[in-house]
């Protein structure tokens, strides 16, 4: 045990010159989340909002989306979600204002892609009043094409993703729908017996989530019920896709809260079985369905296969469901300081990603409660979590890192939404967290960059524009990676759509081999490190 401690603190001193500093105030960013709390208590206060990392304008730097949610009265004060232009100089500037996206709505969730390949990347926002589609007009401008597509999810909405379940080239879209609440429902519930407080989602019937189908020319239909997605047992809040068989087609995997998670197969004739429990990710290791929030999926260990990463409630720890090949995943949290450290933690945004690019996927999750008073009924839980990161040491094992990336990071906030992405194109990646009524936090990776990289940013042609779906393998010195191009994931949120491979000391990649959902295969040879290659599929 002493030996097994003194590495882990040789590891730590290693590799404590990375750091993610607050650079919130300095990079322009001026944004407060707006809840609508006004002492009711009605349970959408609680679930909002996601971010986003995306390329608006096409000029090659990540650019971000705030999501907004809005006081309940029509006196109440407006409030937006929020455009920040990427200056190129590690400063954003609000370009909301005439941009389309400039519309009061009860937003949770966002999602992005190119949804009709014109070369510009076009967003949806989950919201209670109805979900919203904004075609990119170029320029800056967005349009409200909602009515147009064919797309109504009016209801209790939460994370959407963009992926093309039936390989035509087009993306579809899966929205993540939670309960069936209203204003009139509202339920009347209590911790201490004597005041209200917010209720779980126990209390209300869920509502299924939606599948829409791209049809092309701006338009969807909703195929839920015909692809066998329209399950009324779910109350879903994240959405990860992956091909967890290796069949080359996407599956969908959907975290639920309070209910049994759901890993959707592709049938490849476009329709889904559901496969969660016979799977092993439907529960807990208990057994018990757990409060389950953001997800996403990567491969951890490098076995060739998608894993699984959920956040949960708290006391209940994260799910991490290792895929063993054979249809079957097993959750290793429980045995690793990844369970550990997350007991007490309430995880609304989690993903993969490889902060200090030594070619292996580490872990990072958003934290924070939902009940203000939860402290007085556990002592133990509080309502301002700080995020956790967990450091990859191979073989699949990880460390807590936390508190060894500098003290900002140690902040406690009511995290909901996260994403990354190398927002200052110097290689490492970048950490966007939003809150829950409160202020946005932009983490400027520092040192991460000090390892070797490789970023790939793909462009399909036969394929989806966005190259969603789109696999890429890579091997050097060190071994064998790959990642494949996704949107959505954690939880209301989306992270960049390039691809950021580290690569340790390794000063080239010997081969890249991109596996374009059309079925079109391309392979590049010898590429130095340090650099982002842009692809065309061919």
């Amino acid at each position: 045990m002493r030996l097994i401690i003194a590495c882990l603190l040789l590891i730590s001193v290693c590799f404590g010159q990375v750091k993610f500093t607050d650079i919130t105030k300095e990079a322009g960013i001026v944004f407060n989340h707006n809840s609508g709390r006004a002492g009711k208590r009605w349970l959408p206060e609680t679930m909002g909002s996601g971010c986003l990392f995306f390329d608006y304008d096409g000029d090659g730097w990540q650019d971000i989306f705030l999501v907004n949610s809005k006081d309940w009265t029509p006196k109440g004060r407006k409030s937006i979600g929020a455009l920040y232009h990427n200056n190129r100089n590690g400063t954003f500037t609000n370009v909301t204002a005439g941009s389309g996206l400039d519309v009061e709505m009860f937003g949770l969730g966002v999602t992005s892609a190119d949804y009709d390949n014109d070369g510009r990347e076009d967003i949806y926002i989950t919201a209670l009043e109805g979900d919203r589609l904004f075609h990119n007009e170029g320029n800056g401008k967005f349009r409200d094409v909602t009515a147009a597509s064919g797309i109504h999810n009016a209801g209790f909405p939460a994370s959407a993703v963009f992926f093309d379940f039936d390989r035509d080239g087009k993306v579809d879209l899966f929205v993540a729908n939670y309960v069936d609440w209203t204003i009139k429902g509202d339920l009347w519930c209590s911790l201490d017996g004597s005041t209200k407080s917010y209720c779980t989602p126990e209390s209300y019937k869920s509502l299924p989530s939606k599948l829409y189908r791209n049809l092309g020319n701006g338009k969807f239909a909703d195929v839920s019920q015909a692809a066998g997605l329209s399950d009324k047992g779910s109350k879903a809040l994240g959405a990860t896709v992956l091909d967890f068989d290796g069949d080359g087609w996407p599956d969908l995997f959907v975290s639920n809260d309070t209910q049994p998670n759901k890993l959707y197969r592709n049938n490849r004739n476009g329709t889904f079985k559901e496969i969660g429990l016979s799977a092993g990710v439907a529960f807990g290791e208990d057994g018990v369905a757990r409060g389950a929030m953001g997800v996403d999926a990567g491969d951890y260990d490098r076995s060739g296969r998608p894993h699984l990463l959920v956040g949960n409630f708290s006391n209940q720890m994260l799910g991490l469901y290792h895929n063993e090949g054979n249809g079957l995943f097993v959750d290793e949290a429980p045995r690793s300081s990844v369970g550990r450290s997350s007991l007490l933690s309430l995880t609304f945004g989690a993903f993969f990603f490889d902060y200090d690019l030594d070619g292996w996927l580490d872990i990072l999750t958003a934290n924070g409660h939902i009940e203000e008073e939860i402290g007085r009924v556990q002592p133990k839980v509080q309502f301002r979590q700080p995020p956790l990161l967990f450091r990859n040491l191979g073989k699949g094992k990880f460390a807590d890192f936390s508190k060894s990336v500098g003290p900002d990071f140690q902040k406690s906030i009511v995290a909901r939404g996260a994403a990354y992405a190398d927002f200052d194109h110097d290689g490492d990646l970048d950490v966007l967290i939003s809150t829950n009524n409160g202020p946005a936090y932009l983490y400027r990776n520092d040192g991460g960059n000090k390892n070797n990289w490789l970023q790939v940013k793909l462009e399909g042609v036969k394929s989806n524009r966005s190259a969603i779906g789109a696999v890429v393998r890579i091997e050097s010195d060190s071994g064998k990676q790959w990642q494949v191009v996704h949107s959505g994931s954690s939880y209301c949120s989306q992270s960049d759509l390039a691809l950021t491979f580290g690569l340790g000391q390794d000063a080239v990649v010997k081969s890249i081999q991109i596996e374009w959902p059309s079925g079109t295969k391309q392979k590049l040879e010898n590429v130095k490190a340090r650099q982002t290659l842009k692809i065309k599929e061919q």
